[in-house]
This record gives structure tokens, sequence and C-alpha cells, in this order.
């Protein structure tokens, strides 16, 4: 009787056992499974996001920029006043702010940021420095404040006009669209979500420093019909230093 005992105690035990062991069996596969889902959840999500651009942008396919987003009439006169930093660089890290909102010329960066990457985000974005050396260099920068940040009708309409600058090696396309956050500076005036600006010389060919102008125009909306005129009428050879990348 004492060994049937025995042997039914170790029956239970190994019952018990085996219990356990399909259940942290089961629980290791739902871990597994959770796992491969969040796998597929975050590579599903960053493959989701080129191809909705892609998508998106069908639309602009055959649009010419001046054909993407609203009329010109949304944006006001251009305006300027003289400019002053040409050629005045500080170390790369150094504190920047200006006066204006956005800026279009003054010290800046000894560094640019290159011709390759024509949109950005507030998360990713170039300091004011850098992109102070850019104006220097002839791009027109295209700000947007958070009004159009909010707005996906809007952020397409600025994916396609930057796909139809999206040149590295023709300079003609020297041209970026950034945010203009609170932390930069002052809002654009009342109504005004968008501003182009570009550092003049006072003309292509001018070699005068007394003559070089900052230039802006404030628009509503996104209007590609506007910023079409705007880099006809102040193209990248307007620029102290245009063949500079």
């Amino acid at each position: 009787m004492a060994k049937k005992a025995k042997t039914d105690r170790q029956a239970v035990i190994d019952s018990i056992r085996s219990q356990q062991s399909r259940s942290e069996n089961r629980r290791g596969m739902a871990i597994v499974g959770i796992c491969v889902l969040v796998a597929v959840v975050i590579v599903g999500a960053a493959a989701f996001k080129p191809v909705k651009d892609w998508y998106d942008l069908r639309a602009y396919s055959s649009a010419s920029l001046s054909e993407i987003g609203a009329e010109a009439s949304v944006c006001k006169k251009v305006t300027t006043k003289p400019a002053e930093g040409n050629q005045d660089h500080v170390d790369v890290g150094t504190p920047m702010s200006y006066p204006d909102a956005p800026p279009a010329f003054g010290t800046h960066w000894n560094m640019w940021d290159t011709i390759d990457r024509k949109l950005y985000t507030a998360s990713d974005r170039p300091d004011l420095g850098e992109l102070v050396h850019n104006l220097e260099h002839g791009y027109t920068i295209l700000w947007y404040d958070e009004t159009v940040a909010d707005s996906s009708e809007q952020m397409d309409q600025l994916r396609a006009i930057a796909s139809k600058l999206d040149s590295t090696t023709n300079l003609r396309d020297k041209f970026k669209a950034v945010p203009w956050t609170s932390e930069d500076g002052k809002p654009f005036p009342k109504g005004q979500h968008v501003a182009f600006t570009h550092w003049s010389v006072g003309g292509v060919g001018e070699t005068d420093p007394t003559k070089q102008v900052g230039v802006w125009q404030y628009c509503s909306d996104v209007s590609g019909a506007a910023l079409d005129t705007f880099l006809q009428d102040y193209p990248y050879m307007d620029s102290s230093e245009p063949t500079v990348l």
C-alpha cells in the first residue's frame, strides 16, 4: 500500500509538472505571438507611410508647380529690407535668434544643409543657423507654421511641391520647405501661415554688398503658383555664393 501511495503521489506530481510545462509553453507562445504582432505593426507602419505618400501624390503627378495648392492671390506683396551678415560665420552650435519671422539673412553657422533634402518636419529640421547659411547660397526657403503642419491636405501639397523641385544637381532647385515653430521666434503676421524668404544680392551679377536685401512673401495657404513666380523673380543666381550647393 505504501508503494502504491507513493506511486499515486508521483503521478499527481508528474501531472502537475506536465500541466505547468504546457502552461509555460502556451505563455511562451503567446509572448512570441505578441512580439511578432508588434514587429508586424511596426514594419507595416514604416512601410505604410511612403506608400500613402506615393498614393496621395498621384493627384499631382501631372500638375505643374504653379497648379499645386491655392492661387497666388492668397499671398501678400513681396517685401524687402537691407540685409547684413554676408560671410559672417560663427561656430556650429552657437545659439542663433533672428528679429524677423522667419529670417531672410543674418549671421549664421559655418555649416549649411545639403541640397538633397527638400521637405522637413519639426522633428528633423536643420537649425536656423544652418538654414540662413543656405539662404546665403541662393536657396529659397518656404517656411510653414503649425496650421499647415496640422493640415494633411496642405502637407500633401508641400510634398508635391518638393517633388517638383527634387533635383540634387540642378541648382535652380535650391529649395527647402521647413517648419517655423513658436520656439523659433514670433509668429507670422495674423492670418498668414506660409512664408517664402530669399537673400538677394540686389539682382543677378550685383557685387556691391550694400545692395543686398532680405526678401519675404507671406501667404495664408500653400500656393505653388506664388512660389513659382517667387523662384523666377529671385533665382539662385541672385545670391552671393550661387554655385555652392
